[in-house]
């Protein structure tokens, strides 16, 4: 009994994580801007102009879109999970990632230039291309097995990895450029770049979050999910399109990140929250708050340089997701 009232506590104290870690992160950086002024927020008109560009032209963007890719990206990887009743699928196993960077070192290398926005929507529109063949790849008649949208989502990956490991070996001084946004970031990000993902944000979190009861009834077993009228086939079509559209918007703006989609959800489901209707939100918000304090350790770590927030999620992730697994191996 107490385990689940501490239960029912924690997403109170997930959402107020939300808010102390945007707060956190807005203080920490360069300019001479720190951690307590953070709460000039709450009178940003008494600040000077210098002041108020470090907040809101240089950080506040920042720290938003870390959070809402973070968020994204757990998100998309919880919605999969259930879909595919796997626990160990990411949100980049629909071949999202790889077409993405494919996109993105396409328009590096290639030089072409339409506006500031060239190779975030290069990304994007190359990680949907790649998403809807992989739906058409697996389409057999009416339906989308799962275990060949599995398939189909591996093979085109890897297809798009050897055309990005050519670009790299022929891009020369543009090398640097390409290897920092396949390993994700948020350097030079402004709000042009947060006005390209909160529209998909807008429009595909409600939705996701709306399926909760479907995907508590996938984990019974598609035959079982159809038994309580659900139509699977169209339902499994609508979330996959959704998670498609959301995570190439996060993988357009901040580049491959890694772990987050896979373990923040995993992690969720080993400290017991099985259902989707409180796991989806959770997701959300742990993922977002996790991805920002990454973002905020990469930026700070070697001062005046940057890391690549993607090597951050990676190092400091694996280690403490086997430490979990360790913990639940005992209790077995």
């Amino acid at each position: 009994m107490r385990r689940g009232k501490r239960r029912n506590f924690l997403p109170g104290i997930f959402v107020c994580a939300c808010g102390m870690s945007i707060l956190f992160a807005q203080g920490v950086g360069q300019g001479g801007y720190h951690f307590w002024d953070s709460l000039a927020l709450f009178r940003a008109f008494s600040l000077a102009p210098s002041e108020r560009t470090i907040l809101f032209a240089i950080r506040l963007p920042r720290v938003l879109l870390s959070f809402l890719v973070g968020g994204g990206l757990s998100l998309g990887g919880a919605v999969l999970q259930g879909v595919f009743q796997n626990p160990l699928v990411d949100p980049y196993i629909l071949g999202v990632s790889s077409g993405a960077a494919f996109g993105a070192v396409v328009a590096i290398l290639s030089g072409i230039y339409f506006g500031l926005f060239t190779v975030p929507l290069c990304a994007f529109l190359s990680a949907l291309g790649t998403v809807f063949f992989v739906f058409r790849l697996a389409r057999v008649g009416r339906k989308m097995p799962l275990e060949v949208l599995l398939l189909a989502g591996l093979a085109v990956g890897f297809f798009f990895s050897a055309l990005i490991s050519l670009g790299m070996f022929l891009s020369g001084e543009n090398l640097h450029q390409v290897v920092f946004w396949t390993m994700g970031g948020f350097w030079g990000r402004s709000w042009g770049n947060v006005g390209m993902v909160l529209p998909f944000f807008a429009v595909g979190v409600p939705v996701l979050l709306s399926f909760g009861r479907e995907l508590n009834a996938f984990l019974l077993g598609e035959k079982v999910a159809e038994s309580l009228g659900i139509d699977v086939e169209r339902t499994k079509r609508l979330l996959l399109s959704v998670v498609a559209l959301l995570v190439a918007s996060c993988v357009a703006t901040s580049g491959v990140i890694g772990f987050v989609g896979l373990v923040v959800p995993h992690v969720l489901r080993l400290l017991g929250f099985q259902d989707h209707r409180k796991l989806l939100p959770l997701s959300l918000c742990v993922g977002g708050v996790v991805l920002l304090l990454a973002d905020t350790l990469a930026r700070s770590i070697i001062h005046p340089a940057e890391l690549p927030v993607g090597v951050v999620t990676s190092l400091l992730g694996a280690p403490f997701f086997v430490y979990l697994l360790r913990q639940r191996k005992k209790g077995l």
